[in-house]
């Protein structure tokens, strides 16, 4: 049973419940369902050994899905905390092989390793790596902070360090969330920072109201604006964002369907200090304004991550936040029109402690079913189960113990992609190694996709203008007289982790989709037509001449100057 405590969750010493009896329920509801298992954990038998080891509590477990050797089978980078965090090669067949050593990221044992995202930041065709952290391992901070890793992908399995020559050398700080989007539209990679502490004391295992109530502790983020491949520059105040809070990192995604992107950001303790933001980015303007009280988006919750996909269809992006207690399923309304919370509604109002989510189309019937990893505080490490919501016409029901995928560890970040190239999206989700006693193993569970039934449809987008492998980007399928909008993921989505690049879409029983059109970041459209389900479709984007901007304040610029000129040249004559 769950007691709230001072805004977090305690749970009620139960001495008449042994562990024994614990597993035992576990067991006798396996045996149960073993027959319509439709998710099958294949953990060992892929390689995968991992366990988040937390720095003190709570903190940490994101993982990044990246083709770092660009074989087309899609690998792994999964932080560790105060232990090695792992680089996993994808063989092609079901296994993985831990690379991390002789990689060049052996760096990162120096420090506590938090998220991790992906992307071509210099635009030479391979996917880098930026980590964030939130102190070192020697335990020599007071304060814990630290700087974040920038890593470049030197195209022959090996990374190199470039977190100094980039400019980010000098950011120290407690990062949790990073998030890599296209902010003007110049096909560098761009990055957003979740910072939550600018100073502590205490045990990182024991926070809750009363820690927290001082403003000085609440941090501010990081906009960090790549300058053509070759450095990063923060450009937090010059765009407009200037919050503090308690950060868990954002997620760029176009919420009002203008073609650029905008700022989910997630805020812990947002009852207590400071909510959840949205910001609508003003491009082609250099700067993003504050929606978020208009839009209902300034959420005051313990948000930890947000999963993002149009569950139902209409065309406009919806957020599903996880949070203590009860998650929030926010339905975009459309243009000048408020969020609506329909979690209670839909059926995803579920008792827990959640942190990732992931919305896909899992079985392939046309729709999003939404998956989200629930785990204890550490060191309170009660067991909860993981969720698994299926989408039936735009309402959920709970089945994740039906579907053996209600995974009881530690859980944090987790991911989607398809890791054996079958077509459907399968799962990760990585584990804290618990501080105290626990009933069950809490190791990170790889689980593979046997649910799909229809066909199915993956884009993989190749960058020209835009970033390499389409972050920012848009993709459109038209199919069976319905649309499905996949927006290419940046990070920041689930929580501290980042999905795989490559859209994918259920169709069904449809064999033939009508037509795919890409969005590309930047303003470049493409549109394929007559295409057989049931394959990896690759887009490459056709280079466009750019058309000129119009500015509104360079416009305002000009014209006041002219009308200047002519005020003197009047009174000059007269």
């Amino acid at each position: 049973m769950f007691t709230p405590f001072n805004g977090r969750i305690q749970m009620k010493n139960n001495t008449t419940i042994t562990h024994t009896y614990f597993l035992a329920v576990l067991f006798f509801c396996g045996c149960l369902i073993n027959a319509q298992e439709t998710f099958v954990d294949v953990t060992e038998h892929a390689g995968i050994e991992h366990q988040y080891e937390v720095y003190e509590g709570t903190f940490g477990g994101g993982v990044t899905v990246f083709d770092f050797n660009n074989d087309g089978f899609e690998d792994l980078y999964i932080t560790s905390g105060i232990q090695a965090d792992r680089l996993y090669l994808n063989k092609g067949n079901g296994t993985f092989e831990d690379v991390f050593k002789g990689s060049g990221l052996e760096v990162t044992n120096e420090y506590v390793t938090q998220g991790v995202v992906s992307a071509d930041i210099n635009k030479d065709g391979f996917r880098d790596l930026f980590i964030t952290t939130i102190t070192t391992t020697d335990g020599k901070n007071v304060i814990p902070r630290a700087k974040n890793l920038l890593f470049l992908n030197n195209g022959n399995a090996t990374f190199t360090d470039v977190t100094k020559t980039y400019g980010l050398e000098e950011f120290n700080s407690f990062s949790t969330g990073p998030s890599f989007g296209d902010i003007n539209a110049d096909g560098y990679p761009d990055l957003f920072v979740g910072n939550y502490f600018q100073e502590f004391t205490g045990k990182l295992g024991i926070i809750k109201d009363a820690t927290i109530v001082s403003a000085n502790q609440t941090a501010r983020s990081y906009l960090l604006k790549n300058n053509e491949g070759k450095s990063f520059k923060n450009v937090y105040d010059d765009y407009g964002l200037g919050h503090k809070g308690f950060g868990f990192g954002g997620v760029f995604t176009d919420f009002d369907n203008d073609q650029d992107q905008d700022l989910l950001v997630n805020q812990d303790f947002g009852y207590k200090a400071v909510p959840n933001f949205l910001y609508q980015n003003e491009y082609p303007n250099y700067r993003f304004e504050d929606v978020s009280q208009q839009t209902k988006m300034d959420l005051k919750i313990n948000a930890m991550g947000a999963a993002v996909g149009d569950y139902n269809g209409d065309g406009w992006m919806d957020y599903y936040v996880t949070n203590i207690k009860f998650n929030m399923l926010m339905e975009n309304q459309g243009n000048g029109n408020p969020f609506v919370d329909k979690a209670k509604e839909l059926g995803t109002y579920n008792l827990a402690i959640s942190w990732g989510a992931n919305f896909a189309d899992f079985d392939h019937d046309e729709d999003l079913d939404l998956f989200v990893s629930n785990g204890d505080l550490n060191p309170n490490c009660t067991p909860m189960g993981n969720f698994y919501f299926e989408n039936n016409a735009n309402t959920y029901t709970e089945k994740g113990r039906e579907l053996a995928i209600n995974d009881y560890g530690i859980g944090r970040g987790s991911v989607i992609f398809d890791m054996d190239n079958d077509g459907d999206m399968d799962l990760l989700v990585v584990n804290q190694k618990p501080i105290l006693n626990y009933p069950i193993a809490s190791t990170t569970r790889l689980f593979r996709n046997d649910t799909a039934r229809g066909n199915w449809l993956k884009i993989a987008l190749k960058g020209v203008q835009a970033e390499s492998n389409g972050i920012g980007s848009r993709v459109t399928v038209i199919a069976n007289g319905k649309k499905f909008i996949r927006e290419i993921d940046g990070g920041g989505s689930s929580h501290i982790s980042q999905n795989s690049v490559i859209a994918h879409v259920g169709l069904g029983t449809t064999t033939k989709i009508d037509s795919v059109i890409v969005n590309w970041s930047g303003g470049n459209t493409r549109i394929i037509t007559n295409i057989k389900a049931n394959q990896l479709l690759e887009i490459v984007e056709t280079a466009q001449p750019k058309k000129p901007l119009f500015n509104f304040w360079y416009f305002i610029g000009a014209l006041f100057l002219i009308i200047t000129v002519l005020y003197l040249y009047r009174n000059k004559r007269s």
